[in-house]
């Protein structure tokens, strides 16, 4: 029998909904992918270049367990330069993807029963990182006309003598929403450690993005490669903890993971230093894809109250077409052939909502909400 925490852990629904997609794919329908959150843009060229030659050179064996120095002080160096935030080198953990960092966060931060205050909705995986640590989520609800932030007062009314750290992600998965600079100000006031999930910086469209460390040094930023960057297949993340958390976290990171891949570490010093022009690049076209997507789904009678300014998302309101999600996203997959996330995915306060990905070309985008119209029509 398997453990219980594995039994209680929930699915990733997204990948429930992807995986689906594929069985109808190997039946020979053709299916438009909206539902997953991955660039469709190949790793800029440099990037490549980079990682090749690192493999070349023979950088196939272990690294430092906190990552090479020269990564390490690149990060530093791109904090510096975006935010104009102090960071040392040996404050960063590079790490194979963020998933492992915000695991190692927990670990390090968390005692059986310690609380941390998430918002409702909330990336999917966050809840399972917590409960596996013996952690215990404690949701704020967040609305769409308030543009999914958390209000500070809510948070408030949530904090105990248990609250451990608050979790924030701005831009978020699923809304893509921003956190504001007050509100973040706000949250960073309040006694709890904070944890910001950093890894949709750069891809903003309108406004800015603030990294927690602007407004406190009582934070751990996640961050990571794989979405600025399109370097999701190459497993690319890194943790910045204070000081006295390092040691701790390094000493998970040697027993379960021992270190990021070598030529991938040397990717992404080359990624943080010379990629701009393909950044660039990337952002203009999710911006177009971001305009189109928001004004098709209006015009369908789906709700977005607050424009998405970030990451790659929309988190529609379908509450007038069904309260169910779930039962909707797949009824869409088999009937429009088209891929979408459930909200439930994202937290009880996500149901009725849809989210859409605009990480995918404006052709394939175009055509998948066509047939979302199409489908749409069948059931007034």
């Amino acid at each position: 029998m398997a453990s219980k925490r594995t039994e209680e852990m929930t699915s990733f629904i997204v990948m429930d909904v992807l995986e689906r997609a594929c069985e109808l794919e190997c039946e020979g329908k053709d299916i438009v992918h909206l539902e997953v959150g991955e660039p469709d843009f190949d790793t800029p060229e440099c990037v490549k270049d980079a990682a090749c030659k690192a493999l070349r050179d023979g950088f196939t064996h272990y690294t430092h367990s906190l990552g090479i120095l020269e990564l390490r002080e690149a990060i530093c160096e791109y904090y510096h330069g975006t935010y104009g935030v102090a960071v040392d080198p040996d404050q960063v953990v590079v790490t194979s993807g963020t998933s492992p960092a915000i695991f190692m966060t927990f670990a390090a931060l968390l005692e059986a029963g310690d609380q941390v205050i998430l918002s409702d909705p909330h990336y999917a995986c966050y809840p399972n990182f917590i409960k596996f640590v013996g952690g215990e989520p404690v949701m704020v609800p967040v609305y769409e006309e308030d543009g999914f932030q958390f209000r500070p007062e809510s948070m408030r009314e949530k904090l105990s003598e248990r609250t451990r750290a608050v979790f924030i992600n701005s831009p978020s998965n699923p809304t893509g929403n921003l956190l504001s600079k007050e509100r973040m100000q706000a949250i960073a006031d309040m006694p709890p450690w904070i944890v910001s999930d950093e890894i949709y910086h750069g891809l903003v469209y309108e406004g800015k993005e603030h990294s927690i460390l602007e407004f406190t040094d009582r934070a751990f930023v996640l961050n990571g490669f794989s979405k600025l960057f399109a370097m999701t297949g190459l497993r690319l993340g890194y943790l910045i903890a204070p000081k006295e958390f390092v040691r701790p976290i390094q000493k998970v990171h040697q027993n379960f993971f021992i270190s990021a891949n070598a030529m991938c570490q040397r990717a992404g010093i080359v990624a943080l230093k010379e990629s701009a022009e393909d950044v660039a690049r990337m952002k203009r076209i999710y911006n177009e894809r971001r305009v189109f997507m928001i004004r098709r789904l209006r015009e369908m009678g789906l709700g977005i109250t607050v424009e998405p300014t970030g990451a790659f998302y929309v988190f529609a309101n379908a509450r007038h077409l069904s309260e169910d999600s779930y039962a909707l996203a797949f009824d869409i997959l088999e009937k429009a052939c088209v891929g979408v996330t459930p909200g439930i995915d994202f937290g009880k306060h996500g149901e009725g909502y849809l989210r859409f990905s605009y990480a995918n070309s404006m052709e394939n985008i175009a055509e998948g909400l066509d047939r979302l119209e199409a489908y749409l029509a069948t059931r007034k």
